[in-house]
């Protein structure tokens, strides 16, 4: 099994373009089952998910930023994530670790997906990405919008992780 997440580690990438094939109920349901899994600070489970399949929601969402979000219109699935501020304070992490999580799973089944960032970005010069994806899907206010995740089947293949890339500097023991 270590192995398995080992090789699932080295094989996830940023994948932007996705074949149009819709994604079945059955998978759906099953990469959604993975985030509702993730653990959460006291167990409070501020996370909330909004499986976006719609095409013209998808479209909407593609230009939540001002650049770098279009690709997302593309994947024939989206799924949006958002934490209740009021819950916990470690949302953010919360709704982070609840990402990874469905990133995971999307690539062991074989699927690409990638982040955009909606958190402190900017959709146009008077609006947030966030505001804007909280007025399209109708998200109420005490919820803070962290990321969208886009998921597909791959339209393109890259490379796994090398492992020359790997930082050992970045690792300290006992002390900085």
């Amino acid at each position: 099994m270590k192995e398995h997440f080992s090789a699932l580690l080295h094989q996830r990438r940023s994948i932007r373009k996705y074949q149009e094939n819709p994604l079945s109920e059955e998978m759906v349901k099953e990469l959604l089952k993975a985030p509702l899994m993730a653990p959460t600070s006291k167990r409070c489970m501020s996370w909330e998910f909004i499986a976006v399949q719609d095409a013209e929601l998808r479209e909407k969402l593609g230009a939540c930023r001002a650049a770098n979000s279009a690709f997302a219109a593309k994947a024939p699935l989206v799924v949006v994530i958002a934490a209740d501020t009021e819950k916990t304070d470690v949302w953010v992490e919360d709704a982070s670790i609840a990402a990874a999580y469905l990133q995971l799973q999307a690539e062991a089944m074989g699927l690409g997906s990638c982040w955009v960032q909606i958190r402190n970005r900017q959709s146009s010069e008077d609006q947030s990405s966030e505001d804007y994806v909280r007025e399209l899907l109708q998200i109420p206010s005490q919820y803070a919008v962290l990321c969208l995740i886009a998921i597909g089947e791959k339209q393109e293949e890259k490379p796994g992780f090398d492992d020359a890339r790997i930082k050992w500097e970045k690792l300290h023991y006992d002390r900085f």
